[in-house]
């Protein structure tokens, strides 16, 4: 008679962990082999802002629209150096020109000026004074603003972090099918990684024209997540 006992009923048994799975188990030559996903977990406050900071100009032709746009640009780059934001970052993230065009039936459509614009991306390592450095912006010339786009600077550590957790949570899987069949988790077979998630979360805001008070930025928190596969010897 074989020694070995089956655990296909286990495969029924509700989830103990949230975001686990186990595959149906298959015996080996020295024991039994169960199969666990699970889902590690980790909790942190963003510290990162990534905003677009731009300026829509427009003008009777090409080059008085360009020249506008320009002169308001410096303005914003130049507060934000004031503000204390090194160049790198600091990036242009697009430069256009457009011709505006009136529409008449019957007719075809008459150009009648110009819109500039420039737009540029900006690091803010300091989120807590991201709204008061977007207010001067807009005071400076800004008339555009996307964003902020919240992130997590030391994402491998996070990570990590949500790595230790579904290991740990593999394991309780794996001992809670040991204990119901007598056995023991002998040790670890084979472990791999199934992707994770999470670490930026993308917020959108209109800039304010007159700001009587600092454009309010809410960190709040951030999962991040890692799967993993584990397969255990049951004994």
């Amino acid at each position: 008679m074989n020694r070995f006992t089956s655990l296909a009923a286990l495969a029924l048994a509700a989830p103990l962990v949230a975001h686990a799975q186990a595959a149906p188990p298959s015996l080996a030559p020295d024991g039994t082999l169960v199969d666990v996903v699970a889902e590690g977990v980790a909790t942190r406050i963003p510290d990162i802002a990534t905003i677009r900071a731009g300026v829509v100009t427009q003008g009777e032709t090409a080059a008085t629209a360009l020249a506008a746009n320009a002169q308001q640009m410096t303005r914003v780059l130049a507060a934000l150096k004031a503000a204390g934001i090194a160049d790198r970052d600091i990036q242009t993230a697009s430069i256009t020109l457009n011709p505006q065009y009136r529409y008449a039936e019957n007719a075809p459509p008459v150009i009648t000026g110009y819109q500039a614009s420039n737009t540029v991306s900006v690091t803010f390592r300091d989120i807590a004074t991201s709204g008061a450095i977007l207010d001067a912006l807009v005071a400076q010339g800004a008339n555009q603003i996307n964003g902020p786009d919240l992130s997590i600077d030391a994402i491998e550590t996070a990570q990590d972090a949500a790595r230790v957790d579904a290991v740990k949570r593999a394991r309780a899987r794996a001992d809670l099918y040991a204990r119901a069949l007598g056995m023991r988790v002998e040790r670890i077979v084979s472990l791999s990684e199934s992707g994770g998630s999470g670490g930026s979360a993308p917020v959108r805001m209109m800039a304010r024209m007159e700001a009587k008070a600092p454009t309010p930025v809410a960190a709040g928190e951030q999962e991040v997540r890692v799967s993993v596969r584990v397969r255990f010897l049951l004994r």
